[in-house]
């Protein structure tokens, strides 16, 4: 067995245990951090699949952003109430119907799409073009959009940061 083959079934079962515990989990808090476990496994798959733009984009959006402001957010909660979010789990018996019903629909449609055979070929050359055009595209056609977007994420951390300091906890 290769390293990168030894690599791509560590980050599966990491990825696939941090998603398992995330369902059995009580607390709100170490539930967000098993989901960025899951989301950099995920990236290194990513990685190892030679597909760095999107193992970046991973981390950066999902790991980097969205993770930050819900983890922010649970401690925030937890402010309030003066003690840790829990969560109860109820109905546990459809959960886990729907959960193999929609396990099954992913394996059925993800046999459908494999191919019968694999042509493997040299992406080196292809890499630096797509890279660079994403890049000039960026900072060319979609700079409002992109600016737009770190405005509006600039105004969410700072009222964030407004909310915060007005609230005082139970005493």
């Amino acid at each position: 067995m290769s390293i990168a083959t030894f690599l791509l079934y560590f980050f599966e079962l990491l990825a696939a245990i941090s998603a398992i515990t995330l369902l059995f989990i009580r607390n709100v808090f170490y539930g967000a951090l098993l989901l960025v476990v899951c989301l950099l496994a995920i990236a290194g798959i990513y990685i190892l699949a030679l597909a760095e733009f999107l193992a970046v984009a991973q981390i950066l959006i999902y790991a980097g952003g969205i993770l930050v402001v819900i983890i922010f957010g649970i401690m925030l909660t937890s402010k309030i109430s003066g003690k840790p979010l829990q969560v109860s789990h109820t109905n546990r018996v459809a959960g886990i119907i729907v959960g193999f019903f929609f396990f099954s629909l992913l394996v059925k449609s993800f046999a459908m799409l494999i191919p019968t055979s694999y042509v493997v070929e040299n992406t080196t050359s292809l890499t630096k073009n797509t890279y660079q055009s994403i890049g000039i595209l960026m900072m060319s056609d979609y700079v409002l959009p992109f600016e737009i977007a770190g405005i509006i994420l600039l105004v969410t951390l700072v009222g964030s940061a407004v909310t915060a300091s007005y609230i005082k906890p139970n005493e």
